[in-house]
């Protein structure tokens, strides 16, 4: 799967699939999508930083994506 999501398909997806389930923002269902979370984290406002950064790690693990990007670690910790 690519990490473009048709607008039915990000319909579909339940709200535990997304990085910020309350905004339906940062869909992750795959791995590909875990590494696109991670990659425009820089746009998630600053106020939700470290939630987005703690989702993107436990889906990072369910899907055995390793995170690379110290912002996001360091996100994490908070």
């Amino acid at each position: 799967m690519s990490d473009t999501l048709s607008s039915q398909q990000r319909r579909e997806l339940p709200d535990s699939d997304y990085g910020l389930p309350e905004r339906r923002e940062y869909p992750m269902p795959d791995a590909a999508h875990v590494r696109a979370a991670e990659a425009y984290f820089r746009y998630c406002p600053e106020d939700l930083k470290p939630r987005l950064a703690r989702a993107i790690l436990a889906k990072a693990r369910q899907y055995g994506v390793d995170v690379e990007s110290p912002t996001v670690l360091s996100y994490a910790q908070q």
